[in-house]
């Protein structure tokens, strides 16, 4: 019998680029491989250009869901099989990306994320957002966690400023250090007030933050990046290797 050959990933990225880099660089490690033709193929369009997402959901700037649908476009006339974004604010206009892809299947960065979450914390019934502005005005998270019955959490203002602070710090390529602690201690702040686990919705957090640097008292508090989760069902979908529910994957109409 002739092995299925691997779907082609098309990549929305560039928001921002060490983010994407972080990811691809994630799905090449998680992928088994003896040889480069095990890989599989990945066409990425990095475009920094994209339109600010928090801007966007605000109103304050211009939306980026044309841009976006332009890459999904462009990615699919490359041949592109299976699109990916790994930005989580972005997926506030993921029904314009999903427009334009037609019948490519879109993974959506937000889905797989509450699976994780799933899996990594049954019965876990209240989780804390490390996210930007953005992802949090949008409500993705706070109504993808609600049909399965998890509560999102969310920083006070105050510290929702500090998180936000922080990932432009990772984002101009400061220093780890700061913004490294500061997402930390919003991290342990969102356990204390009852989060089973914290949710590192931007794909920049787990650029400077990891599971296992999260605390409360003396217990680990589980630190799921969405990155990770992104990469696995990725992964997982481009093999052919389970099947996620139809509806999930294809356009909204």
């Amino acid at each position: 019998m002739t092995p299925v050959r691997p779907l082609t990933v098309g990549v929305l990225g560039g928001m921002g680029p060490d983010a994407t880099v972080d990811f691809f660089g994630k799905l090449v490690a998680a992928t088994p491989a003896e040889r480069d033709g095990d890989h599989l193929r990945v066409i990425i369009d990095n475009d920094p250009s994209v339109p600010d997402r928090s801007a966007g959901v605000a109103g304050t700037g211009p939306s980026p869901g044309p841009h976006l649908a332009r890459m999904a476009r462009g990615l699919v006339a490359m041949g592109a099989e299976l699109l990916v974004m790994p930005c989580n604010a972005a997926h506030a206009f993921e029904d314009e990306v999903r427009a334009a892809a037609g019948d490519v299947p879109f993974v959506s960065l937000i889905e797989a994320t509450v699976h994780a979450t799933r899996e990594r914390l049954p019965g876990a019934t209240q989780v804390g957002l490390l996210a930007t502005d953005g992802t949090l005005a949008a409500g993705v998270y706070a109504r993808a966690f609600d049909a399965v019955g998890v509560r999102a959490l969310v920083p006070p203002p105050e510290d929702q400023a500090r998180v936000m602070a922080a990932i432009y710090a990772v984002k101009r390529g400061d220093p780890p250090a700061a913004p490294k602690e500061a997402l930390r201690a919003v991290a342990e702040r969102l356990a204390r007030a009852g989060a089973e686990g914290v949710i590192a919705a931007c794909t920049e957090v787990p650029l400077v933050l990891s599971d296992g640097d999260v605390h409360l008292d003396d217990r680990s508090v589980a630190l799921i990046a969405s990155t990770d989760a992104l990469v696995t069902r990725t992964l997982a979908l481009a093999r052919h290797e389970r099947t996620t529910p139809h509806d999930a994957l294809r356009p909204r109409r």
